[in-house]
């Protein structure tokens, strides 16, 4: 975990872009334990031993029972439990090593979005919002697999803009009971779900509540029926359905947490769905990016193997890069969350409530991290096709599943659009409120860049000086186009999504470039390994691609609402933030290609 003394002095979200984070503050991959790294190993054997062997089967399915089934074995093994308390029959494991088993779960195609779907948006709105009462009764059969989940958010009207939902709940004269009707779609485990999280607004004398309440049903209820499973582009063998609530009797005792609470409980549970996907597309990414190497090194052209070629080693190079980054951001987020709920929890804030406040802390890296994890996931499988050539294109090839399965993921909790608007909203949503002060070292910035440049030489010598210098030049890129838009368009710039588009790439390169310097420079430290090495190497090459797309974003944005003096200061204040030192980046490359490729594995 995370050096002790580090944790009380975790930043808050999103104050990476104005504080200077520590490599000794952050929690890297290589500091996983022996038991950490043992429950992955589980993992990865369950995924071996029974789903690898039999994806075809699943993805062929005509009933959901197949999937249930392998349900049943992951839960015999403890895989639908990681995060449930040992009280409700779980292993009551911390956020960072359930976003291990999220990874190591992630490269099962469609049992993982199964497992995901009951481990996470199905069974923890109950655990983190359900009274004594109701995680008694179901949680334990949740964690065991005896139940199964589905959560039920979405509707024909209702996607993205979910607070929208029609589905409506009223109560009987006798006040015993909700009657529900609805519909709901893209219900994953609809086919099987014994439990359902329901989404529906409260109608009273004629009065439909703004927000929706959360409701807890199970398939003993009458009047839930159900389309037969929809014909997905991929994901094929996990179990979407629509789903219709019929006159729908539900116990008022089974309303989850308070009423109108609905849409803060699908926003808070979104956030841990978001940081899972990230992990869960790394392990995906992982998958292909192994079978991509082995492929390389089997498959022969012009008397030689393939994985000699200079376009094939770029490839390979860029998929290690971006997994590398990745998966030190995640687990970053992760161990920030697990760091926050313990400080919360010393100060006496219950649990259940402690975790959420962390998740809600954490929020804009969560978001930046779903982005990150299923792009780098939508590129590595690409270059997996393309690696495997004709071959890549034949359904009986991996990378056919491969690259159909990874494309939800841009889309599931919340489409990468939604999430960059989201990244911009809430930082300028917390500078609003005085959580975050942005503005004062926007300001610094605007007045820095109107001043003469500082030539002076840098005498720092200590572990990646300059590049850290150039991270903090990259900050206030950030800071300077934000606070420029900001004064620009004041309140109307929601209305500029190209803008906040641009705005949340620079961000999110931002955070991954910082993420994964942090992680070289503590790694280094931990293993005295040389600093000019292969893992320095890596975060070159990263930061490199960072300030390049950094830039593009930055002249992008200023270009949509500068001109005269103004777009000539900020382009000149751009140029000044993301200039870096050329390097043979083609050699930076390679040798983290040959790396992979001589060990014929995705691993270093």
């Amino acid at each position: 975990m995370a050096v002790a003394e580090d944790k009380k002095t975790s930043i808050k979200g999103g104050e990476f872009l104005i504080k200077e984070t520590s490599a000794s503050q952050i929690f890297i991959p290589e500091e996983f334990s022996e038991e950490q790294k043992m429950i992955a190993d589980t993992c990865r054997d369950f995924l071996k031993t029974e789903i690898w062997p039999r994806l075809d089967e699943i993805d062929q399915a005509k009933s959901p029972e197949l999937i249930a089934s392998l349900m049943d074995k992951a839960g015999e093994l403890g895989l639908l439990g990681t995060v449930v308390p040992e009280q409700y029959g779980g292993f009551g494991m911390d956020f960072n090593t359930s976003m291990l088993v999220a990874e190591a779960t992630g490269a099962g195609n469609s049992f993982s979005v199964a497992l995901s779907a009951h481990t996470g948006i199905g069974t923890l709105p109950i655990l983190y919002y359900g009274n004594e009462e109701q995680k008694q009764k179901y949680l334990p059969k949740l964690a065991s697999g005896e139940w199964k989940a589905a959560y039920c958010l979405t509707e024909p009207d209702s996607g993205s803009d979910a607070n929208s939902g029609k589905t409506k709940a009223i109560l009987t004269s006798d006040g015993k009971h909700y009657n529900i009707n609805g519909q709901k779609m893209w219900i994953t485990n609809g086919g099987f779900a014994d439990v359902f999280i329901v989404f529906a607004k409260i109608e009273e004398n004629g009065q439909t509540d703004k927000n929706l309440t959360a409701f807890i049903l199970d398939k003993t209820i009458t009047g839930i029926t159900m389309n037969e499973p929809e014909h997905k582009m991929g994901i094929k063998g996990s179990d979407t359905r629509q789903i219709f609530f019929n006159d729908c009797l539900v116990p008022v005792e089974n309303m989850l947490s308070d009423r109108g609470n609905g849409f803060k409980i699908a926003v808070n549970i979104l956030n841990i769905g978001r940081i899972k996907l990230a992990a869960a597309a790394l392990g995906g990414s992982k998958k292909v990016a192994q079978q991509a190497i082995n492929y390389a090194n089997e498959r022969k052209q012009f008397g030689v193997s393939i994985s000699t070629f200079g376009a094939i080693k770029h490839k390979l190079a860029e998929m290690a890069v971006g997994m590398f980054t990745t998966e030190a951001a995640a687990y970053r987020v992760g161990q920030s969350i697990d760091d926050i709920t313990a400080s919360l929890l010393e100060k006496g804030m219950p649990e259940a409530e402690a975790k959420l406040k962390a998740l809600e802390e954490l929020a804009i890296e969560c978001a930046i991290m779903k982005v990150h994890g299923s792009e780098v996931l939508d590129y590595v499988v690409d270059e997996g096709v393309q690696i495997y050539g004709g071959m890549g294109f034949s359904a009986d090839a991996p990378m056919d599943r491969a690259y159909r399965d990874s494309r939800i993921n841009r889309i599931f909790e919340g489409t990468n659009e939604i999430n960059r608007l989201l990244v911009v909203d809430m930082l300028l949503k917390r500078t609003m409120k005085g959580q975050l002060d942005l503005m004062t070292p926007a300001m610094a910035v605007g007045k820095e860049i109107m001043s003469i440049p500082d030539f002076s030489a840098d005498e720092d010598d200590t572990i990646f000086a300059a590049e850290k210098k150039v991270l903090k030049n990259l900050k206030k890129a950030v800071l300077m186009v934000a606070g420029a838009a900001v004064q620009k368009f004041m309140t109307k710039l929601s209305d500029e999504q190209e803008i906040i588009m641009n705005l949340a790439d620079m961000v999110i390169e931002t955070y991954a470039a910082e993420s994964v310097l942090l992680r070289v420079e503590k790694r280094i430290g931990l293993t005295g390994e040389a600093a000019n090495g292969l893992y320095k190497d890596i975060a070159t090459v990263y930061l490199n691609r960072a300030v390049e797309k950094t830039n593009n974003a930055g002249r992008s944005a200023i270009t949509s609402f500068a001109e005269g003096d103004e777009l000539r200061v900020m382009l000149m204040g751009l140029k000044r933030f993301t200039k870096i030192e050329p390097v043979n980046l083609k050699d930076a490359r390679r040798r983290i290609a040959d790396k992979l490729i001589a060990k014929n594995d995705y691993t270093f």
